[in-house]
């Protein structure tokens, strides 16, 4: 029986969390065996029936993990936290414990913006020109945690600037070089949070 499955709305998730996963003891966890899940319906998919189609696993998984963006699942609950608990309480049926919703918002190119430094390296950002300062020129709103507003637009920006095509792959070598334990995303928190319960070193 392996450690766990993630099922996820998209690719760049799946190497998002490829990339943080093969991490472990920057997210404080002992080494797991993995595999992961792409719903074929996105987001809205990974809602509507992610937890019936998870549930299949149970007999082959310790434990399961299933993620999604707030942002176009179409949900019509007022936050990610209120979908999470929704989310929550149908996994429970199949796994009790051992299974967790995680959403996030508005989506997962918020976590992309965790480190400048990390970032600029892996998409090779010109040295001495500063990226939030590029993007508030182009009419970028951002948060008082000073991520953008509209985080995956403000990425596919970036990336268009740079002449980079966009790939999952640039996800997974972000989450190899960001730091784990300094990620405030609320969503992220939540996600190591339970990987800290579920494996502890």
């Amino acid at each position: 029986m392996k450690d766990l499955v993630l099922l996820v709305a998209d690719k760049n998730a799946q190497f998002a969390l490829t990339g943080a996963l093969g991490r472990p003891a920057a997210l404080g966890i002992r080494p797991v065996e993995f595999e992961f899940r792409v719903h074929p319906g996105r987001d809205g998919g990974a809602r509507t029936t992610g937890p019936k189609l998870i549930a299949s696993e149970r007999p082959r998984f310790k434990h399961a993990l299933l993620v999604l963006d707030f942002e176009g699942c179409g949900s019509d609950l007022p936050d990610a936290m209120k979908l999470e608990s929704k989310l929550d309480e149908l996994l429970f049926k199949d796994w009790k414990g051992a299974a967790k919703s995680i959403v996030i918002e508005p989506e997962l190119d918020v976590w992309v913006w965790g480190s400048d430094n990390a970032l600029q390296e892996a998409i090779e950002w010109p040295t001495g020109k500063g990226m939030r300062e590029w993007l508030r020129k182009r009419d970028f709103k951002f948060e008082v945690n000073q991520k953008p507003s509209r985080p995956k637009e403000a990425f596919e920006a970036v990336l268009k600037y740079l002449e980079v095509p966009r790939s999952s792959a640039i996800y997974e070598t972000i989450a190899k070089k960001i730091s784990l334990l300094r990620c405030r995303d609320a969503a992220f928190i939540r996600l190591r949070n339970q990987l800290l319960k579920w494996f502890p070193k």
